[in-house]
């Protein structure tokens, strides 16, 4: 397929402005280009034509089954869109007088008193732009808490080796060094290892419960007292409230501080390159640090000297947390945990019907997501988990999560979601056992998939190390 400015020539327009009425001012230099910016000129059908294209190549949850372990890809009701665009949310300013946006600050005030007692926090801000800037603001609250109480020596933050990429890279934003913990042979937090790691120079530790191999760490409250003990904070990634929502709190786990992707757990949008929110909860001991919103001179959430800064513009993505209260409040107090529940079923229903054909990395029962391990067949039959994901492309469906978590060889880890149905999961199982067969019968098909995208396998090695990420014009 063309790239837009390809198809570009020269003169063609959408549409024809009339003159204007009006005296013409040029910018200032200072403000112009120094050339004109190359866009592509093309008709209104010519658009609209490149861009379906490049829609039905674009594979979501609206196209198929969609079980990208450890990042929830459900489906994100209608409903949540129609009230976001509300005029009266959606053509709000932040710089209008408060008087003017009482109904947008209930939505706010609203949405944080659910989300506090979904978490069990006392207290929370909704500035951060998405997960990983969740994580960083909350640990932002952890050195600012240490720091205020003249602990300057806490400079080491925990984390367990399954855990997300993003915490290690946030701890280190922050200024933090990190500490590896590793995993016990059941996969949840080495206890012995982290009393080990534990002194008076560790400010926290950074976990998620269900964690990154769909499994409820039945230590939890002996790891966060024991951080406690040491003097730290405990720090909750968000990331897999999916599975627990409405039937246990981290508040009530032991953790201080947390970030919720509303992407994964209340069905706003996720990916695209769209605006997100990483909204940050936390304990009433580190709510003075949180983030203010400023709007011109004012300050709309009151004085806090210890505040960490503003960390986002006015109160975040708005438009967002709309959608995530309209989801919760459409599902309501019954409606939260059956949709978790739901979430923990499916994935231990799938689990259970494609285990014997594709070892577990942990046979055991899992909570959203579990992890399978192709080592044993790699060794078998020449075929890795990047052929079988490969060869699901064939079948119109999006492969798992590879090669992820890091502790667990030749990885695919699997969450259905509680938004897809028995028939479903039938059809996704059946799938997968068809492909383990075929990595018994004919092995070297599978090294050529995928066969029916637009695109066959490309060169992946190259595409990283020399990659081409803008159009090169001719001369």
């Amino acid at each position: 397929m063309k790239l837009i400015f390809e198809r570009s020539v020269s003169g063609r327009r959408t549409h024809l402005t009339p003159k204007s009425t009006f005296p013409s001012k040029e910018l200032p230099q200072a403000l112009a280009r120094a050339k004109q910016p190359k866009l592509p000129e093309m008709s209104e059908v010519a658009i609209s034509r490149h861009y379906t294209q490049l829609a039905k190549q674009t594979f979501g949850v609206n196209n198929g089954f969609y079980p990208l372990g450890s990042c929830t890809m459900k489906y994100n009701p209608r409903v949540n869109e129609a009230v976001a665009a509300l005029p009266g949310f959606a053509r709000m300013h932040p710089l209008q007088p408060k008087a003017t946006v009482s109904g947008c600050r209930e939505v706010l005030d609203t949405a944080r008193a659910h989300l506090c007692e979904i978490t069990g926090m006392d207290d929370m801000t909704f500035q951060p732009a998405a997960g990983a800037h969740g994580e960083y603001v909350g640990l932002l609250l952890m050195k600012q808490y240490h720091q205020s109480r003249g602990d300057h020596k806490r400079t080491r933050v925990l984390i367990p080796d399954s855990a997300h990429g993003t915490n290690p890279a946030s701890a280190s934003m922050v200024g933090f060094t990190v500490t590896h913990i590793p995993s016990d042979v059941e996969g949840c937090v080495d206890l012995k290892a982290l009393k080990a790691a534990l002194d008076d120079t560790v400010a926290g530790l950074m976990l998620t419960n269900p964690n990154t191999v769909g499994i409820f760490d039945p230590n939890i409250l002996d790891i966060t007292r024991l951080v406690h003990d040491a003097g730290g904070l405990n720090y909750y990634d968000g990331a897999n409230l999916n599975a627990i929502m409405g039937w246990v709190r981290p508040g009530d786990m032991g953790f201080d501080v947390i970030h919720l992707n509303l992407h994964k757990t209340f069905s706003t949008p996720h990916g695209g390159g769209g605006p997100g929110a990483g909204p940050v909860g936390c304990k009433k001991l580190l709510s003075g640090f949180l983030p203010m919103s400023h709007m011109g001179s004012r300050i709309w959430e009151g004085e806090k000297p210890d505040s960490v800064g503003q960390v986002r513009a006015f109160y975040g993505n708005f438009l967002v947390v709309v959608r995530a209260l309209t989801y919760i409040l459409t599902l309501g107090k019954e409606g939260i945990p059956q949709a978790s529940g739901m979430a923990v079923l499916n994935a231990n229903y799938l689990m259970h019907k494609v285990k014997d054909a594709f070892p577990l990395a942990y046979d055991r029962i899992c909570m959203h997501e579990f992890v399978l391990t192709l080592e044993s067949v790699r060794k078998e039959t020449g075929v890795s988990a990047l052929d079988v994901a490969k060869c699901l492309l064939d079948y119109g469906m999006h492969p798992p999560t590879m090669y992820f978590p890091l502790v667990v060889k030749e990885a695919l880890m699997v969450e259905p979601t509680e938004t897809e149905n028995r028939e479903t999961l039938d059809e996704a199982a059946e799938v997968l056992l068809a492909i383990r067969e075929m990595t018994k019968t004919r092995p070297e098909k599978l090294h050529l998939c995928p066969n029916t995208t637009p695109i066959g396998r490309p060169d992946e090695v190259g595409a990283a190390r020399n990659p081409r990420v803008r159009y090169q014009f001719p001369d």
